[in-house]
């Protein structure tokens, strides 16, 4: 297919084994993408894009990204999971306004992006994806770590505190497993010599993960942004309860904790609505205009025509008193209390 799918985006892989069989083709036919966005959303709806990897490493990394006119009040940067495919955010994207911007990113050594060696340091990562921060004027950026990528993204989100809006954690994996996510990468073990070089990365990156939670924790209790928890309620990969036993016992002051009944760990592959409107719950509403009330008018000018200056509040006050003095004047004589001497205070005035 040469263009866009005139009938709509086409169903793509989904499931274990749809995805590893997308995975299994693409390696043997030597294609970075398992269902190219271009093959079913217009080039001004999702569009690929590449840049280059920040702190000077020298990388090449790939992402999709919507194209606008002009820049969006906010800009939504989601790093990926292992295996990092931005491709299966596609629909994600096409469904996104056109008041919001997304950009969702191939982690160094998947898919499109360099190096073609697995990254197994997270730190380095990070330093990798900071270019991904980079916003228009005025523009607000809010970063979405998606499983794997959630840890990436909090120490995105710790060293760069001015240009990070909002931090969310999605369905974030943190060193343990579920118990699908657990016989998978033990599976992957055993077959990492035979098995595409995204899921022996994959494999790789999550089993040397749990050694670098310190650097995770003492990111997040840097962070400056507004925390947000998205996941799901039936994630056997990365299981909720784990994200909930890390906010309690680091007392993170978390904004939103949004636990989705029925949820499973890739929340992007259900219908696209219901994802935007929880990433868009994480997004403050813009300050409403605020009114004083006041109402202004013209003086009144009818004093020009009768040659005189306008009385003040105060004139009219004494005038007012000057006239009325004459009818008090009985009343200053002091008056005795029945059975008391006369005092200031039975006095009348």
């Amino acid at each position: 297919m040469t263009g866009p799918n005139p009938g709509g985006a086409r169903k793509r892989p989904k499931g274990l084994i749809g995805v590893g069989w997308a995975c299994l083709q693409s390696a043997a036919l030597g294609r970075t993408e398992h269902a190219p966005p271009a093959a079913d959303y217009p080039d001004d709806v999702v569009r690929r894009i590449q840049f280059a990897a920040g702190a000077g490493l020298g990388w090449k990394l790939t992402a999709i990204a919507t194209p606008r006119a002009k820049p969006a009040p906010w800009k939504i940067v989601v790093v990926t999971g292992a295996p990092s495919w931005a491709e299966y955010w596609a629909p994600v994207l096409a469904a996104l306004p056109q008041d919001r911007e997304m950009v969702v990113v191939d982690r160094p050594g998947f898919g499109g992006s360099e190096p073609p060696v697995w990254i197994g340091d997270i730190r380095l990562q990070a330093l990798a994806l900071e270019p991904l921060l980079e916003a228009a004027p005025g523009q607000k950026v809010l970063l979405v770590g998606q499983s794997y990528g959630a840890a990436i993204a909090t120490l995105m989100a710790a060293a760069n505190p001015r240009k990070v809006g909002g931090l969310v954690l999605l369905s974030a994996y943190l060193g343990e497993f579920g118990p699908t996510a657990s016989w998978l990468v033990k599976l992957g073990g055993r077959l990492r010599h035979v098995i595409p070089r995204d899921l022996r990365h994959a494999v790789l990156e999550v089993s040397e993960q749990a050694a670098q939670l310190p650097h995770v924790r003492e990111a997040l209790a840097r962070v400056k942004a507004p925390l947000h928890v998205i996941h799901g309620d039936k994630d056997d990969f990365a299981p909720i309860e784990i994200a909930e036993r890390l906010v309690a016992e680091m007392q993170l002051r978390v904004t939103r904790f949004a636990r989705l009944e029925g949820g499973d760990h890739f929340l992007n592959d259900g219908p696209a609505e219901q994802l935007l409107e929880q990433i868009e719950a994480c997004i403050p509403s813009p300050p409403k205009p605020v009114f004083t009330g006041l109402t202004l008018s013209w003086p009144r000018l009818e004093w020009l025509k009768r040659g005189r200056k306008p009385s003040t509040a105060n004139t009219d006050q004494a005038a007012s008193l000057t006239s009325i003095l004459p009818e008090l004047a009985p009343l200053k004589s002091p008056i005795k209390a029945s059975g008391a001497a006369s005092s200031p205070s039975t006095m009348v005035s």
